[in-house]
Formats: C-alpha cells, sequence, structure tokens
C-alpha cells in the first residue's frame, strides 16, 4: 500500500504519524496525572504528567528515527554513494530497488540513468578500448625501437624527479634498486656528483658528459646529459659501454609525463591526492601474532598519478628462519622448502623500505603489516617515517562503517577481480589493494577529500574499525 504512494505524500505521513502520536501520548499521559490528583497536590499531578510526556516524546522521536534511518536516510546515502562509484569508475553500481522501496520514483528512476549510463559507457569503452589498442601497439613499437638503441634513456623533471626510464635504463637503475618512477634521480646516483653535472649543464652548455658514481659508490657511469630544448627538465644517456646493459631483456618503457607538471611543493597535509605516490603492500606470515609470528612473502606495487606502475613490483620470498606452521602454509601456499636460499626478514624490510621511499604507504588492514615492518626495522635501525593509509578506512569513510569493509567485499563492491590462484599471495593481494586504491580515490576526491590532510581527518574517525579488526 505504502509503496503505491509519492515520495511526498510518504513523508508527509510520516510527520502527521509522528504529530498525532505525539498529541496522543501527552494527553495519555495528561490523563494519567489527572488520575492521580486524589491525594496529590495539582503541581506533583502535573509534574508526573510532564515526565512521563517527555519520556515518551523521546521513545517515539527514537522510534521514528530509526525507520526513517532504515527506509529513507541510508538507501538514500547508498543510492549516492553508488552513483559515485559508477560516475568515477567502470564498475555497474546496482541499485537495491527492493531496499529503496519507500523512496517513491527515485530509486527506479536512478537504475534507469545507470541503465543508460552502463549503455554509453560501454560504448565509449569499446572506443577507447580500440584506440588504447592502437596506442598499446605504437607504444610497444617505440619500446622496441628503443631496445634496439644501446643507449639508457631517463628523462628528469626539474626537481630531479624521473618521469620516463626505457628497459635498457631499468638495467642501469636496477643495479641500485628497483626502478621507481617518480622517485629522485639521486636514490640511484651519487647526489653530489650530479648536482655538479647538472650545474654544468645549466650554466653554459646543452650537453655535459660526467663520471658519476651511483648512489652506493660501489659502481660508476659515464653519463651524458642533455638540456631538453621544448620542455623543462633533463635528459641523462647512458651508453652500453659504460654499463652493463641486456638490451634482450623485456622491459616496458614506463613514463608519465604529467609529473612534469604536479606540484610537490606544499607540505604533505596540503598535497593534492592526484600529485603523491603510492606503495601498495601486503605480506603473508607464519601467523597472526605481529610480535611472535615472521614474514614469509612480501608483495608491493607502485601506483603515482593514480595509475598503477606496470614492472615496479616487489614480489619476495623471506626466509622466517622457522618452521611455517602447516594451518598458514594451507592460505598462502608457502612451505619451508620454498623459502630455502631465501633472504630473511631483516633484508627483506630494508628493501622495502627503499622500495616505498618518497611515498605514502597503503595496504588493507595497514597496522597488522606494518607492526612486522617496525619490529624488524628496529633491528636494522629503519626509521618509518613514512605516511600510512588503509583501505579499511578509506572503504568506511565511502561507504560507511555499517557495510563490510574486507577486501574481498571492496573488491566486488568495485568491480576488481582476484584471480583465485593469487589471493593470498602477497603480490596478489597487494595488487588487488592497489586497484581498490585507484578506483576510491577518484570518489573520494569527489565527496570534496582533495588532499591527503582531508583523508587522514577523515580516516581518523573510523580509527576503531582497525581496533576492532585486530
Amino acid at each position: 500500500m505504502l509503496t503505491q504512494l509519492s515520495l511526498r505524500l510518504r513523508i508527509f505521513l510520516m510527520f502527521l504519524g509522528l504529530a498525532l502520536a505525539g498529541a496522543a501520548l501527552v494527553g495519555g499521559a495528561l490523563y494519567w496525572g489527572y488520575q492521580r490528583l486524589d491525594g496529590q497536590d495539582v503541581a506533583s499531578a502535573f509534574l508526573f504528567s510532564g515526565v512521563v510526556a517527555a519520556f515518551g516524546v523521546a521513545a517515539l522521536a527514537v522510534i521514528f528515527w530509526l525507520l526513517f534511518d532504515e527506509n529513507v536516510a541510508r538507501p538514500i546515502e547508498k543510492i549516492a554513494i553508488a552513483m559515485r562509484t559508477r560516475a568515477h569508475t567502470d564498475v555497474e553500481a546496482a541499485v537495491d530497488l527492493h531496499e529503496a522501496r519507500y523512496l517513491g520514483d527515485l530509486a527506479p528512476a536512478v537504475h534507469a540513468v545507470s541503465g543508460l549510463l552502463v549503455k554509453s559507457g560501454s560504448e565509449v569503452r569499446q572506443a577507447g578500448a580500440e584506440e588504447t589498442a592502437r596506442l598499446a601497439a605504437e607504444r610497444a613499437h617505440l619500446a622496441l625501437l628503443l631496445t634496439e638503441i644501446p643507449v639508457a634513456i631517463i628523462l628528469i623533471s626539474p626537481n630531479h624527479k624521473i618521469i620516463l626510464y626505457d628497459g635498457q635504463a631499468a638495467d642501469v637503475l636496477g643495479q641500485v634498486h628497483v626502478p621507481r618512477l617518480s622517485a629522485s634521480i639521486f636514490d640511484y646516483f651519487n647526489e653530489a656528483d650530479m648536482r655538479k653535472a647538472h650545474d654544468q649543464l645549466s650554466e653554459t652548455l646543452t650537453e655535459v658528459v660526467s663520471e658519476v658514481r651511483c648512489a652506493r659508490d660501489n659502481l660508476c657511469f659515464e653519463l651524458r646529459l642533455k638540456k631538453l630544448k621544448h620542455v623543462q627538465g633533463y635528459m641523462v644517456l647512458v651508453d652500453n659501454t659504460h654499463a652493463r646493459i641486456t638490451p634482450e631483456a623485456e622491459r616496458p618503457l614506463v613514463y608519465d609525463f604529467a609529473l612534469s607538471e604536479l606540484d610537490g611543493g606544499h607540505e604533505l597535509e596540503n598535497r593534492p591526492l592526484e600529485s603523491l605516490s603510492f606503495t601498495v603492500f601486503d605480506t603473508e606470515t607464519t601467523g597472526l601474532m605481529p610480535n611472535k609470528d615472521e614474514i614469509v612473502q612480501i608483495g608491493a606495487v607502485r601506483v603515482v598519478n593514480g595509475k598503477i606502475v606496470p614492472g615496479e613490483i616487489i614480489d619476495q620470498l623471506v626466509n622466517p628462519g622457522r618452521k611455517i606452521p602447516p594451518a598458514s602454509t594451507k592460505v598462502h601456499g608457502i612451505s619451508d622448502d620454498m623459502v630455502i636460499g631465501a633472504p630473511d626478514a631483516v633484508t627483506s624490510v630494508r628493501h622495502f623500505h627503499t622500495f616505498a621511499k618518497d611515498s605514502v604507504i597503503v595496504a588493507h588492514n595497514a597496522p597488522f603489516d606494518m607492526a612486522f615492518m617496525q619490529r624488524h626495522g628496529k633491528t636494522s635501525g629503519l626509521v618509518w617515517d613514512h605516511p600510512v593509509l588503509d583501505t579499511v578506512l578509506l572503504s568506511a569513510v565511502l561507504y560507511g562503517t555499517t557495510e563490510k569493509h574486507t577486501l574481498d567485499a571492496l573488491c566486488d563492491r568495485l568491480g576488481v577481480t582476484i584471480p583465485p590462484e593469487l589471493r593470498h599471495t602477497a603480490l596478489g593481494d597487494a595488487r588487488a589493494t592497489a586497484e581498490v586504491l585507484c578506483k576510491m580515490l577518484p570518489i573520494l576526491i569527489s565527496k570534496g577529500h582533495k588532499t591527503f590532510g582531508d583523508i587522514v581527518r577523515q580516516t581518523r574517525k573510523h580509527g576503531r574499525l582497525l581496533k576492532d579488526l585486530n
């Protein structure tokens, strides 16, 4: 019956019912007080009536609020976040018509609009897929051509951040550490040597050749620095006669020219979300007690400018120095035989610490994974001053505390697929978390949470979730 009435009429009837129920309750309380006049003074009787009426109205308000929240407010919030999800991702966010049955034509109208968006989005995606395939073919052809040139190429922004490197440059950088887009070139080459060469380039010359040590001082390269004519920044070239380059190694041409335009001068709290670099990671362990158990695998990927960077990963088995319980092996599939010869936890954590330099660390239930990092960091004197975000809390900011916030639930909600063979592997879960993060970022920005400080303030409101989870 109610579902056939208009939304405005239903809300009017609800408030009319509240008014009538309140009037009836106050009248009943007055009558009850009147019945108690016998043997009491008038003031005491009316005071009793007032107390009964006040408690009754409060109870009535709570009942009506629960009904309104269950049938109006919560369905509207779910419709709003579903539409934001649909608007900022390629996920077909379904509207629960039964849950929103008391909202009149709102839910069917939203469902119809969503259907049109899906149809038009499908057409746009098809056209985009064709154009993407063409660009991917061109990019692959360009990467192949660059591979044939016996020179490693690195493009550097004015603030000395890496904005492009080819497959051969990945070999050169990889002799120091995993190549990282947006990382400082000083993480790979000695800062004093690089600045000296760059100063020479800035003063008079358009090109300089200089002997430059690597950041660990164990290797030396002859680098050619060149000014870029039409854009700011400079190019670093390494000839294969001066570096161990393996042209046959297949690595992608990695770049993001938008990095040269991003302003990194703000304090972290005021940095726009799209300007941040994220290191998303996960661990597999011997158990669930960070103070007692050990790491058996670390997986990590990097997200720059809202996209996962191909090839920039950590997929490291770790020797825990103890037997792996069969119950844990059943979950993640890592056995004692698999970790023989793998580095220990301290070495692996130090490697991850460098990989995550100058980025925001992201994990699903970050306190658990970070507890292992903190413990082993103390052993080797590492300082974990990286800012940290938790996708559990980001999910709570978007979807409210009443929803499920497991990684599987988030993936289902945002259309992220984890291949079954990769679930509960460190790299598989890290990549899924990174895909979830990339889909949540534009939704968070659309809700007005545009800076890192905005996000931190919002997640602090839901900190209790992690305490309950752990």
